[in-house]
């Protein structure tokens, strides 16, 4: 569990080094959001991971999800 924790925070750091990469490159008349933004996305996005990696939802989110895929499958 610890592993996967690590991994999806090496991704996410990952994802917000590109994203201020190309923020940094990108053309003047583009518009979007800014960088403060895109860290709070992140953090939100980072905790909700956390919390679902802590707690036994993740994995009866899981369950349910796989067991209607299987239901519609046959």
């Amino acid at each position: 569990m610890k592993v996967t924790l690590l991994k999806a925070v090496e991704n996410t750091r990952a994802w917000a080094q590109f994203r201020m990469d190309y923020m940094k490159t990108k053309p003047k008349g583009q518009r979007g959001q800014g960088a403060v933004e895109y860290m709070g996305i992140i953090i939100v996005v980072v905790a909700i991971v956390l919390a679902l990696m802590q707690t036994n939802l993740g994995t009866t989110i899981s369950t349910k999800i796989k067991t209607e895929i299987a239901k519609i499958t046959g």
